[in-house]
C-alpha cells in the first residue's frame, strides 16, 4: 500500500507524546489563541518550540492550527504568531480566515498553507480555487462519499480526509447553533457542543439526540483511500486523552500498513454508540446517529491501562548502522548513519589488555542496545584489533553520542526557519465617516413570498432553481442574485442551471465557499459574498474585494458595532431580519428519527423550544434554523452597513409583508424575536 499520511491530533503536551509514541507522521495542534479546540490544554510559545523540536526529532512534521475567524483588533497578535510559526520551523499553517491567508501570503510566502475544513472545501472548483490561491493542501468536508473524495484527488494539491474522531452534525464552518443558544462560537473554537445535548422530531425530547451522529472510523477503508488519491488520514480529538489519540493513531497506522487492528479497543478509547462510515459509503440515515452513553463510558475507564501500553516506549523510526573500528595506537572511531544523516564519534584509543581483550562481537552486542532510542539495530559491525580493551562504559557512551548527534542534525534540518517579513502588513484600516442607513435586500425561499411586497428597487436574492419560476412570474433578473447551494451535492448540476440562469439574464450570484466564487466567474457572473464566507476582519473582506466580490454580507456572528467597523472598498451588509440557518447538514434529523413521511418539519430541544428544518432533499442538503427571528427593524439605524437582508424562510405571503413594511417604517417587533447576537457578542 502506498504511503499515506498519519495525521494526529495533538491537544496538549501529554497527546502529543502519545501520538509521537504510537507512530504518528505528522500532528497538528494549537497555541494558546486562534485554535479550533480553544478550550484544549494547548501551546505556549515556549512549549511550541519545545513541540516542534522534538516532532523533528522524530521526524515527524507539525502543522499549526490557526484556524478560528479572527477580528480587527486581533490582527497583530495573528501576525505574531505567524511570526513565531516561521522562526520555530512549523511545517504548514490550518488556515480558515481568509485575512490569516492574506498575511501569510505576504510576509512569509514559503509557508505551507492548508485550506482547514471550517472553509468549507467539498468540490472540485473550491478546491481547484483554493489551489489557485495558493494552498497546498485542502482539507476536504466530512460528509464527502468515496465518489466524491476521488473527485477532489488528482488536482494539483494534496486532499486531507478525517478518518477517525467526531463527526459534527452541521457541515463544518456553517455552524452558529452553540453562539445562538449559548454565546459561544465554534468558528471561534469555542463550540459547547449544543448538538450533543436532546433534540427529537416528536416534541420535548426524553432520550433522543437527533443531532448526534457517532463517531466516524474510516480504519477498514484505508486501502480505498489510498487508491483515490488521499494524502493524509486526519484523526479528529484535539480534546480527547492521550489513550484516545495513541489508539487511533494505532489502529490507523497498522491498517495502512497492512496489519490487523483492535477495533474493540479502538471503541473503547472513545465511541459515541460505535462507529459509523456512512458518509463515505453513502448510507445515510438512522444508523449514523449515536449518543455517549453510560457504556461507553465504562468500556473507557476499563480499557485505560491496556490503552497506556500503546505508548509505553518511543516508536522506532530509523534504522541505524553503526561501525566501530579500534586500532592499536589509534583514535576508536563509531561511524552511525540512519540512511540520511550521519555522525562520526571518536574516543581515545584503546588499552592494551590486561587480563581479557574484548572482542567484536562484545563491541557489536553493546551497540545493538538501542532501548529507548528512536532507533532499531541496521548494519551494525566491529572491527577491533588483538590484545585491545574498549570498557563497556565507553561503548555506550558513543554509541548515545552518536544517536543524539543524529538527532540534532534532523531537528536541525527540519526545523529551519522560514523567513517572515511583516512590513508590508495592514493592521489599521481606514473607515468612511460618511453615516449610512442600510438600504433593504429582500431573500425569500419560495417566488411567491414576493407577491405583496411594493419593492421599489430593493435588490432581492432567491435560491439558484428558482431562477426559471422567478423570470416566469414577471419579475426581472437585472437587480436579482441567485443564491447557491449552501452544499453542493451536484457541482455538474449547479453548473447546468448557472448556464441556464445567464441565458434568462441574471447577472449576479451569492457565494458561500470558493467554490461558488469559481463558479460564478466561470459563467461570467458578478460573485457577491453571502454570509457563509463568514467575513469577520476588515483584512478578508478586502481580499474577497481583489476576488472580485465587490458586495459582502457579513457574519452573523459580529456585533453591530463591529459591522459597522468592517472597511473596504466593497459594500458590506447584513442580515437584519429571519431565521438564521444555524446548521447546514447532510443527514435529515427528522427522516433518521420519524420517517419522511412523519415530517414534523421542526425539532424541539429540551427545553421545548422548536426549531424550524427546511428539507431542501433535491439539493442534497437540510436546514435547521434558529426557533426566533432575528428583529431589527427599530435598531436599523445603529448599523453603519451599505445594506440589511431580511432573509425570509417559511414565512408566509402576508407574514413577508407585514415585516418588509415594518422595516421600511423602523417599527417594533409584533411577535417573540432576537436581536441575534448583535448585541450581546460572541465568545
Amino acid at each position: 500500500m502506498k504511503k499515506i499520511e498519519i495525521l494526529s491530533p495533538c491537544g496538549g503536551p501529554e497527546s502529543l507524546d502519545a501520538a509521537l509514541r504510537a507512530g504518528a507522521d505528522a500532528v497538528y495542534l494549537g497555541a494558546k489563541k486562534f485554535s479550533a479546540r480553544h478550550n484544549a490544554v494547548n501551546f505556549s510559545d515556549v512549549e511550541l518550540k519545545a513541540a516542534v523540536s522534538e516532532c523533528h526529532r522524530h521526524g515527524v512534521l507539525v502543522y499549526l492550527a490557526l484556524n478560528t475567524l479572527i477580528r480587527d483588533s486581533e490582527l497583530r497578535d495573528a501576525a505574531e504568531l505567524l511570526e513565531l510559526a516561521c522562526k520555530i520551523g512549523v511545517d504548514g499553517i490550518i488556515i480558515q480566515d481568509m485575512a490569516v491567508w492574506s498575511m501569510a501570503r505576504t510576509a512569509c510566502p514559503d509557508m505551507p498553507l492548508h485550506a482547514s475544513t471550517q472553509m468549507a472545501l467539498h468540490t472540485a472548483e473550491g478546491v481547484d480555487e483554493a489551489r489557485a490561491l495558493g494552498f497546498c493542501r485542502a482539507v476536504a468536508a466530512r460528509e464527502l462519499s468515496l465518489k466524491e473524495i476521488k473527485n477532489l484527488c488528482g488536482r494539483g494539491i494534496e486532499i486531507e480526509v478525517f478518518a477517525h474522531g467526531a463527526l459534527c452534525m452541521c457541515v463544518s464552518g456553517r455552524c452558529y447553533l452553540s453562539a445562538m443558544i449559548g454565546g459561544r462560537s465554534a468558528n471561534r473554537g469555542l463550540c459547547a457542543g449544543a448538538c450533543r445535548l436532546p433534540f427529537s422530531a416528536e416534541g420535548k425530547p426524553a432520550d433522543k439526540y437527533a443531532l448526534s451522529l457517532k463517531d466516524m472510523s474510516y480504519c477498514g477503508h484505508v486501502g480505498e483511500l489510498v487508491d483515490a488519491g488521499v494524502s493524509s488520514l486526519k484523526i479528529e480529538g484535539r480534546m480527547k486523552r492521550p489513550e484516545y489519540v495513541a489508539a487511533a493513531t494505532n489502529a490507523l497506522k497498522s491498517a495502512r500498513d497492512g496489519e490487523e487492528y483492535d477495533a474493540e479497543t479502538l471503541r473503547a478509547a472513545f465511541s459515541r454508540s460505535g462507529f459509523t462510515d456512512g458518509y463515505l459509503t453513502e448510507r445515510l440515515g438512522s444508523e449514523m446517529f449515536g449518543a455517549r452513553l453510560k457504556e461507553d463510558v465504562e468500556a473507557m475507564s476499563e480499557a485505560l491501562p491496556r490503552l497506556r501500553k500503546l505508548y509505553e516506549k518511543p516508536e522506532k523510526r530509523f534504522a541505524l548502522d553503526l561501525k566501530f573500528v579500534a586500532r592499536r595506537g589509534e583514535n576508536i572511531s563509531l561511524s552511525a548513519s540512519d540512511g540520511v544523516f550521519s555522525a562520526e564519534i571518536f574516543e581515545e584509543p584503546a588499552e592494551a589488555a590486561v587480563n581479557k581483550s574484548t572482542t567484536a562481537e562484545e563491541i557489536a552486542e553493546q551497540l545493538k542496545k538501542l532501548g529507548g532510542t528512536l532507533y532499531e539495530a541496521g548494519d551494525v559491525s566491529a572491527d577491533i584489533g588483538s590484545g585491545l580493551f574498549v570498557p563497556l562504559s565507553k561503548i555506550n557512551a558513543m554509541r548515545r553520542s552518536a544517536v543524539e548527534k543524529l538527532d540534532s542534525l534532523r531537528v536541525e534540518r527540519l526545523s529551519r526557519p522560514k523567513k517572515f517579513d511583516g512590513k508590508g502588513l495592514m493592521f489599521d484600516f481606514p473607515m468612511l465617516l460618511i453615516k449610512k442607513h442600510p438600504e433593504l435586500e429582500i431573500r425569500v425561499e419560495k417566488t411567491e413570498q414576493l407577491a405583496g411586497l411594493p419593492l421599489q428597487g430593493e435588490r432581492v436574492i432567491i435560491p439558484l432553481y428558482l431562477a426559471e419560476e422567478y423570470v416566469g412570474a414577471g419579475y426581472s433578473p437585472k437587480n436579482a442574485s441567485l443564491e447557491l447551494p449552501r452544499f453542493e451535492a451536484d457541482e455538474k448540476r449547479t453548473a447546468e442551471r448557472l448556464k441556464f440562469a445567464k441565458t434568462l439574464g441574471f447577472e449576479m450570484v451569492e457565494c458561500s465557499d470558493l467554490g461558488h466564487i469559481a463558479l460564478a466567474k466561470k459563467f461570467g457572473f458578478k460573485p457577491n459574498g453571502w454570509s457563509g464566507l463568514n467575513i469577520t476582519n476588515s483584512l478578508a473582506a478586502r481580499e474577497y474585494f481583489t476576488l472580485g466580490l465587490e458586495h459582502l454580507t457579513l457574519s452573523p456572528e459580529l456585533k453591530a458595532a463591529q459591522c459597522s467597523m468592517i472597511a473596504c472598498p466593497s459594500r458590506t451588509g447584513a442580515i437584519v431580519y429571519g431565521r438564521l440557518p444555524l446548521m447546514i447538514t447532510r443527514n435529515c434529523p427528522i427522516s433518521a428519527e420519524i420517517g419522511c413521511k412523519r415530517c414534523s418539519k421542526k425539532l424541539t430541544d429540551r427545553t421545548g423550544t422548536e426549531f424550524p428544518v427546511l428539507c431542501h432533499r433535491e439539493e442534497g442538503y437540510y436546514e435547521l434554523l434558529n426557533s426566533r427571528p432575528i428583529w431589527l427593524a427599530d435598531r436599523i439605524s445603529g448599523f453603519n452597513l451599505d445594506f440589511g437582508v431580511l432573509y425570509f424562510t417559511d414565512e408566509p405571503p402576508k407574514e413577508v409583508e407585514r415585516v418588509y413594511k415594518a422595516y421600511r417604517e423602523g417599527r417594533e417587533a409584533g411577535a417573540v424575536f432576537t436581536r441575534g447576537l448583535y448585541f450581546r457578542g460572541v465568545d
